[in-house]
């Protein structure tokens, strides 16, 4: 039987039929409409996402690049998750049976109300608290579990902070097994909070009625975990608390911390850099004296009057960093927040530039140092401004100023000079009195040698 073989030659593709030319061009000009209309629809799209995001009314923002990378622990949780940032921490897991404890005895303040009860009103504030985070495309997928977690979340905070009041007898035979100290430290994050009107609405809910606002109680708790100079807490008695203008813990602490302090406000005196500013050490050869500040009411009071710089007592203790740059963080981001703590971690990165800077503090009593070494400290300030930026309106641009003038002046190096050599104690000061006084005698006694053969 013969057997055929079909061979199956390869088509060129010049033999493959082709369309027009001008049906190629009608086909591809049909694409781009079709791509433009794709592209101005997503775009509409972003723009409507814009304008539901409300950008002036986020609070709670997540720290920049360029301050997270010198130090980012610094902004992180290492206790407890607060809102939605830090949520899916898995080391923070341990707390959530805390978080369930709290929430138990949350609930038995009003057994008028049930979980139920609180979620209803959560949901009602839903859409407001998803405007005070950024990304909030990305928090608000499952409104049921965001409410759960204010209410998990919520009701810690609020029950932390009438536990560290003891407000109620039962509390210190409860929940003590966790560190209030590091509690603290977590809720001091700028992307650890809620809302202030969040913390306000529950306690408001489970409230007695001779119980303070909750605001009033963490101005009242604040000294407690702060190492600051206790006339500096006595001024926050004086403060009327209004929740509504609190936007959460860490913005509440600010207000504290800065209150009583003057305005500050654009002016034509621009400085053209504080970098210039000597150090303390060099302020110190130029015969500048520093002494820590009496009777001071804020933290921010540094004067520089006639040689004499005045600076407020500062505990450096191992949480001072954390507040202090979470603090900052919030003044970066935030157009409406006066930046005293960016301003005042600045002049002291100026001032501060070594171990022998910080020790020159030291022993004026204006540093009180318990983290370790002279030169811990000073790495504090030299990299807490990294990615930090200062306005025109520097608060202490006068002092730099001062200080600058009184360093150029030769005289006042001079006499510095003097003092340091010749003056630095009193037996130093004694030998060099002694040493004039027979340096004159010698002279005196070389002239009336001189002196006297000529009278004859």
């Amino acid at each position: 039987m013969a057997q055929y073989s079909i061979e199956m030659a390869p088509i060129d593709d010049d033999q493959i039929p082709l369309l027009s030319q001008t049906k190629k061009d009608e086909i591809e000009e049909g694409r781009k409409v079709d791509h433009l209309i794709d592209i101005n629809e997503r775009i509409d799209e972003m723009f409507e996402d814009l304008d539901n995001s409300s950008i002036k009314s986020c609070t709670i923002f997540k720290v920049n690049v360029w301050q997270r990378e010198s130090n980012p622990d610094a902004y992180t949780p290492k206790m407890v998750s607060i809102g939605p940032y830090h949520k899916k921490n898995a080391q923070l897991d341990p707390m959530k049976k805390y978080k369930l404890l709290y929430l138990q005895r949350f609930l038995q303040r009003n057994e008028r109300l049930d979980v139920k009860s609180y979620i209803s009103e959560l949901e009602k504030v839903k859409e407001k608290v998803l405007k005070c985070y950024e990304d909030i495309e990305k928090l608000g997928n499952d409104s049921l579990e965001f409410c759960e977690m204010l209410l998990f979340d919520g009701c810690f905070v609020v029950e932390f902070i009438r536990e560290c009041y003891r407000i109620y007898a039962e509390v210190e035979n409860e929940i003590n097994n966790i560190n209030h100290n590091y509690i603290f430290r977590d809720l001091m994050l700028l992307e650890n909070q809620l809302p202030f009107f969040v913390l306000d609405k529950l306690h408001d809910m489970t409230k007695q009625d001779d119980e303070l606002p909750l605001a009033k109680l963490v101005n009242t708790l604040f000294p407690a975990f702060v190492n600051w100079p206790t006339t500096i807490f006595e001024s926050f008695g004086e403060i009327e608390c209004n929740a509504e203008n609190v936007k959460h813990l860490l913005h509440a602490v600010h207000i504290f911390s800065c209150h009583g302090m003057n305005p500050m406000k654009n002016s034509t005196d621009y400085l053209t850099s504080p970098t210039v500013m000597p150090n303390a050490t060099e302020l110190s050869e130029a015969g500048v004296s520093f002494a820590k500040g009496k009777n001071m009411t804020s933290l921010f009071d540094i004067k520089f009057e006639n040689g004499l710089m005045t600076i407020p007592y500062f505990q450096v203790v191992d949480e001072t960093e954390t507040l202090l740059r979470n603090l900052i963080a919030y003044e970066q981001q935030s157009s409406d927040v006066p930046t005293y703590f960016t301003d005042y971690a600045t002049f002291m990165d100026h001032l501060i530039d070594s171990d022998k800077d910080v020790n020159l503090l030291c022993q004026k009593g204006i540093i009180e140092n318990w983290i370790g070494e002279d030169k811990e400290v000073a790495s504090l300030f030299n990299k807490i401004g990294k990615g930090v930026t200062t306005c025109s309106n520097f608060y202490y641009k006068k002092e730099v100023k001062k200080a600058i003038e009184h360093r150029a002046k030769p005289w006042n190096r001079m006499k510095a000079n003097l003092m340091h050599n010749y003056f630095s104690s009193p037996w130093v000061g004694a030998s060099t009195v002694a040493a004039i006084i027979l340096l004159v005698l010698t002279t005196i006694q070389t002239i009336l040698t001189f002196t006297g053969p000529l009278k004859k």
